[in-house]
């Protein structure tokens, strides 16, 4: 597509010495040698030594040094391998679909995102009819190279848009603002936010955020999410004169999520310890905009439970709350008398659980939209405000589905529908009448019917059963000869539900069988799921994905050499952690923006935040638990370990660079077999999610090049 390397491009030498040696087809690999030190650090009394903590400097001319010369060998490595253009180019293809955004409405008009299916971000309409394409509101195509925009707000009259800007993927966003009517921007900008997407006051001429101060130049991707405030911005006002209106000097890691009722009265802030939500406790907070002199105050604190905010209706608001319901139950909270004994239930605890991690109530048309989750699908139920069922939304089979959008007096919204082979399918549903309608449907370069889906059951090590979803060509055979790549997360109360993904088509005709663990400390089964495996239970996720692997090839859907890993972030740290602990069980390993060292994941970025979920080093009970486990403190000598790529961004300010590449040199000096251990640092990359569509094929591309080198598929 024209595009610059996405790979990092450190202008040093390599270094010229080396530390390690594997070979595979014949072709030697020689390990760049990371700098080691000699620090060694007390916890509770037990020495624990970090050789690679240099590598935490990440601007220093070693380090850069050392990452350019990991980055020519993974280029030597995969570029060597005849299978990746022809990857690349059938993965362009499966990308190349006319793809939508689920639409949103405001002030009568309508927003979605488009794709030409050529374009590597997808462009945003604006249109007052929404079976009409409408004009360019914002194309991000045509903004810096380094540009990605990761969001969009309107106003209430639907004539401005708040549009976010990462540099590179970063978390670190600035938000500008385009009046639609002149498709140009004004000069105001928000600057230092991260996660939290601003809302528009009631009249439009302003804006509350969440901001953070500004980091120090050179430091964005190590400084900590501290000092967290909330602000309102006048349009047109310089940002110096931005006025706080909450700010919690005492607890300097809250961080605070802003809504507006939609009466536009009360602005309501959900607050967490880290990011909103990681934990799955909430505080909240309310504004009264009416008043002379608007200052907020508490309606709830402690962290006790989630609150989430589902939205307003007739002076009332509603949250999703596991107050006394850890499936979750939907509340109604007067502001204007908002003691606990004033509140009540609008729909109760049900059998299934309602996902935290996402809007899954929403409130539209005076009715209450509930998306709950039943093993690992999503199932959607229709509400009257005072809890009395209206009627399930049927979606087209076992999937998953998104959106429903709206505010109280729409009549009308829009969501998406999902599985692991059946692209995202966008419906209109009329709340009068309740029935939906095809709104648009992708059509990807594979015939869908050759490939299928399904779920099983597997027994954990305590006896648990766990569902696992299955995608692969009719036919399959159990012969134990299938290449089979593994996910998992299992994380943060996170459900991991079906999820398309068109490169994933490439691997299914190759004849690659593709598999989803729902294993605990996900939200599959609500926060009882979730909490089996946090802090000193954390082990718990890790011998529930050991299991899914040791199911799988008992029931001869593959064998150890054919058998691969795959996680991302958390799951990133899952799959780390399941090959230092496992590395008989796996053929190959893919570690994607993994948190890899878990005595210091917290003195970076949104680290301190997690520790709701990890627990803390500085707790010697949760100490023992996290040293246990600690993907870069369990590698060992002289180990035969998986042929295991490790993938991270170099603006990924989430989880700092540093875990994957101590996680890369601890794994090159110690293993034992020819299987390769390569670093791969993608440019202008951050955590996931903010790819763009080249990013996205070519690092798909070098993903099944690996694993097709790897578990033997190249003949196949």
């Amino acid at each position: 597509m024209g595009q610059p390397s996405r790979r990092a491009a450190f202008l040093c030498a390599a270094p010229a010495a080396a530390i390690a040696c594997a070979t595979l087809a014949g072709a030697a690999l020689v390990y760049p040698p990371a700098p080691r030190g000699n620090v060694v650090d007390d916890y509770h009394g037990t020495a624990v030594a970090d050789p690679y903590r240099s590598l935490e400097d990440l601007d220093s001319p070693v380090t850069r040094s050392w990452v350019e010369a990991q980055a020519q060998l993974t280029q030597r490595y995969l570029s060597a391998t005849p299978l990746r253009a022809k990857l690349r180019k059938r993965i362009a293809a499966l990308y190349d679909f006319e793809a939508f955004g689920v639409p949103f409405r405001e002030g009568g008009r309508y927003f979605y995102t488009r794709n030409s299916g050529r374009q590597d971000q997808p462009v945003l309409y604006v249109t007052p009819d929404p079976a009409a394409r409408g004009t360019v509101g914002v194309d991000p195509n045509a903004l810096s190279p380094e540009g990605i925009v990761t969001g969009y707000v309107a106003s209430r009259d639907g004539r401005l848009l708040a549009y976010g800007v990462s540099a590179g993927g970063s978390d670190w966003t600035e938000w500008r603002v385009r009046d639609l009517a002149t498709g140009h921007d004004l000069p105001d900008v928000l600057r230092f936010t991260k996660y939290y997407a601003p809302v528009f006051a009631r009249d439009g001429k302003g804006l509350y955020y969440s901001a953070f101060p500004a980091p120090r130049p050179g430091a964005e991707l190590s400084t900590r999410d501290l000092d967290n405030a909330v602000y309102y911005h006048a349009l047109g006002a310089s940002a110096a004169a931005d006025r706080r209106l909450l700010y919690d000097a005492g607890h300097p890691d809250r961080q605070y999520l802003p809504h507006l009722s939609d009466d536009g009265r009360w602005l309501v802030l959900t607050s967490g310890e880290g990011e909103v939500g990681d934990k799955g406790l909430e505080n909240v907070y309310l504004i009264d905009l009416d008043a002379a002199t608007p200052a907020a105050r508490p309606v709830v604190e402690g962290f006790e439970a989630a609150y989430n905010y589902v939205g307003s209706d007739a002076g009332r608001l509603y949250f999703l709350s596991t107050l006394g319901a850890p499936n979750g139950r939907v509340i109604v909270i007067d502001p204007a008398a908002p003691a606990r004994e004033n509140w009540h239930t609008a729909i109760p605890e049900g059998a299934d659980a309602i996902d935290l991690t996402t809007p899954s109530v929403t409130l539209v048309d005076h009715q209450l939209i509930v998306r709950s989750i039943h093993d690992a699908h999503s199932r959607v139920v229709r509400y009257g405000l005072d809890g009395t069922p209206r009627g399930e939304i049927v979606l087209p089979g076992p999937g998953s589905a998104a959106g429903f959008a709206g505010r109280c007096d729409d009549r009308e919204t829009f969501y998406s529908f999902r599985d692991l082979i059946t692209p995202p399918t966008l419906y209109r549903y009329d709340l009068e009448s309740g029935r939906s309608a095809l709104w648009r449907q992708p059509h990807v370069a594979y015939d869908p019917g050759a490939y299928e889906e399904s779920q099983v059951f597997y027994p954990a090590k305590d006896g648990t059963h766990i569902p696992m979803l299955l995608a692969y060509r009719k036919g399959l055979e159990l012969d134990a000869d299938n290449p089979l790549l593994l996910y998992g997360y299992g994380g943060f109360g996170i459900p991991n539900l079906p999820r398309f993904d068109a490169a994933l088509i490439a691997w299914l005709e190759s004849g690659g069988v593709y598999a989803v663990a729902n294993i605990r400390g996900g939200g599959e089964y609500g926060e009882a799921w979730h909490t089996q495996a946090i802090r000193t239970h954390r082990q718990v996720a890790f011998d529930d994905f050991i299991a899914a692997g040791e199911w799988l090839i008992a029931h001869r859907y593959t064998s150890t050499p054919r058998l691969a890993i795959f996680g991302a972030s958390n799951g990133g740290l899952l799959v780390g952690a399941c090959m230092t602990q496992r590395p008989d069980l796996y053929g190959a390993v893919i570690a994607d923006v993994g948190v890899m060292d878990m005595l210091r994941f917290e003195k970076f970025g949104q680290g301190a935040g997690w520790e709701g979920d990890f627990g803390s080093p500085d707790n010697p009970e949760e100490f023992k638990a996290l040293y246990a486990y600690s993907p870069v403190h369990n590698v060992r000598s002289g180990v035969h370990y998986p042929a295991t790529l490790v993938i991270t961004g170099d603006h990924d300010t989430r989880v700092m660079p540093m875990h994957s590449f101590k996680f890369a040199a601890a794994l090159q000096a110690a293993q034992a077999s020819a299987a390769p251990v390569l670093l791969d640092v993608e440019l202008n990359s951050g955590h996931g999610g903010s790819q763009t569509v080249y990013r996205a094929i070519a690092l798909h591309a070098d993903i099944y090049t690996f694993l097709a080198r790897n578990l033997a598929m190249q003949g196949r």
